[in-house]
C-alpha cells in the first residue's frame, strides 16, 4: 500500500480512537432554548405512538438516522456490521463514514460493504468529500454507491477540519460545480452533508440550485472535528502537526448552531436530516417539530457500537423511549402530529433566528 494510502487508512482509526475515548463535543446545539408546551390531555396512547415516517421516497419505522462514522480501516468493521445490524433490525436509515480510504485502497472496501451484507433491506448511504468529488470526477460517487449498494450518496463538507489537519485540502474553489456535475449525471439521490459546522440558508439556496435532494446541516453542538484534530495533534511527534494543536482549540467552537442551522435551511426548503448535537430521543421530537425529516446521530451510537449489539440496542430503545414519551405528552400519536405542535425558543437561540430568519412558530 503507498504511504498517501496507508495514511488515509490510519487517520480512519486515529479519528475513531479518538471519538470513542475522549471529549469531543463542544458547543450548544441549541435544543436547551426549545421547550415543547405540555398537552395535560393528550387524547393518544403511548403505546401505540407511531413512528414511521418518510424520506425521499423511502419508508422508515422511526426518523432515527445512523450517521456516517467510520470505515476505512479493517478495525472498523465490527462497528459498521453492528451499525447496519441495527439498521436493519429497527427499520431505520444508516450512512457510512467517508469512503475515501477504500476508493483509494479497494483492500479495505469490505469494511464498507458488510454495511449491506448486515443490512441488505435497509437505506444506506454513500459517503463521498467533495474535494475528492472535485478533484476525482462523477466516477469515484459512482464507486461509492456501487460499493455499499448505496441508496443515496452524501457528499460531505468538512472544510474546517481539513483547515486544522497538517495534510488537509485547503483549496476550496469548485466543489460547487463539482456537486452541480453530479446532480445532472445523478442516478441516485445526492445528500450535502456537512460535519459540525452547520449550513446556511446561502449555502443551502446554492445546494437546492445545484439540484441536491437533501441537506444533511450537521450543526455546531456535536461533535468537533476542530478538537478532534487537535487532540490527533497533541499525540503526534511531528513539530509541524503539533502546531495544529492551538489552531484546533481556537476553532473548536466554530459553526452555526444546529437548531439555527435547521431553521436557516428549512426557510428555504427541504428534505432535511437534523444532526449535530442531538443527544436523545426528545432532541430529535424537537427537531422534528421544527420541521426536519430525519434526524441523525452518530457519537451516542458509536460508543455502544464498539461494545455489544445489545448494548447497542439498548440505546436505541432508550432513544426510541424517550420520543415517545415527548410525543406523547404534546399529544402526537403520528410524526405528521408532532408537526403541529406549539413551542417556546427562548435564549440565545432565539435571538440568533429572531435576527435573521425568523422561525413561524406553530399556532
Amino acid at each position: 500500500m503507498g504511504d498517501k494510502k496507508r495514511y488515509t487508512s490510519s487517520r480512519k482509526l486515529d479519528h475513531l480512537r479518538i471519538c470513542a475515548e475522549e471529549d469531543v463535543e463542544c458547543g450548544d446545539a441549541g435544543f436547551s432554548d426549545i421547550r415543547f408546551v405540555h398537552n395535560a390531555l393528550p387524547e393518544c396512547n403511548m403505546a401505540a405512538i407511531d413512528r414511521h415516517t418518510q424520506f425521499l421516497s423511502h419508508k422508515f419505522s422511526s426518523p432515527l438516522f445512523i450517521s456516517a462514522m467510520t470505515g476505512g480501516h479493517p478495525e472498523t468493521k465490527i462497528a459498521n456490521a453492528r451499525l447496519a445490524r441495527a439498521a436493519e433490525h429497527y427499520g431505520i436509515g444508516m450512512g457510512v463514514g467517508s469512503q475515501r480510504a477504500a476508493l483509494e485502497n479497494p483492500e479495505l472496501a469490505d469494511t464498507f460493504s458488510v454495511v449491506r451484507d448486515e443490512a441488505p433491506n435497509a437505506f444506506i448511504v454513500a459517503n463521498l468529500g467533495v474535494v475528492q468529488l472535485r478533484d476525482h470526477g462523477v466516477e469515484w460517487a459512482e464507486e461509492a454507491i456501487k460499493m455499499i449498494d448505496a441508496d443515496a450518496i452524501a457528499i460531505h463538507l468538512n472544510f474546517l477540519q481539513e483547515a486544522i489537519q497538517p495534510e488537509g485540502d485547503y483549496n476550496a474553489v469548485g466543489c460547487i460545480d463539482a456537486i452541480r456535475d453530479l446532480c445532472k449525471e445523478k442516478k441516485t439521490p445526492v445528500i450535502v452533508k456537512e460535519t459540525g459546522s452547520g449550513i446556511s440558508a446561502e449555502i443551502a439556496r446554492k445546494c437546492w440550485g445545484a439540484g441536491v435532494d437533501a441537506i444533511d446541516i450537521a450543526g455546531r453542538g456535536g461533535t468537533s472535528w476542530a478538537v478532534v484534530e487537535s487532540l490527533r495533534a497533541k499525540k503526534s511527534r511531528n513539530i509541524r502537526e503539533k502546531e495544529k494543536k492551538v489552531l484546533g482549540e481556537d476553532f473548536g467552537d466554530w459553526g452555526i448552531p444546529t437548531v439555527v442551522s435547521l431553521c436557516e435551511v428549512l426557510a428555504v426548503g427541504g428534505p432535511v436530516i437534523a444532526s449535530g448535537g442531538i443527544r436523545s430521543g426528545q432532541d430529535i421530537a424537537k427537531a422534528l417539530a421544527l420541521g426536519a425529516d430525519l434526524c441523525g446521530m452518530a457519537l451516542p451510537l458509536l460508543k455502544p457500537a464498539l461494545k455489544t449489539d445489545a448494548v447497542l440496542k439498548q440505546t436505541i430503545d432508550t432513544i426510541h423511549h424517550q420520543l415517545d414519551v415527548a410525543m406523547f405528552l404534546t399529544g402526537s400519536a403520528k410524526i405528521s402530529d408532532l408537526k403541529k405542535t406549539r413551542m417556546f425558543i427562548t435564549g440565545r437561540t432565539r435571538q440568533m433566528i429572531d435576527k435573521d430568519n425568523p422561525v413561524r412558530l406553530k399556532k
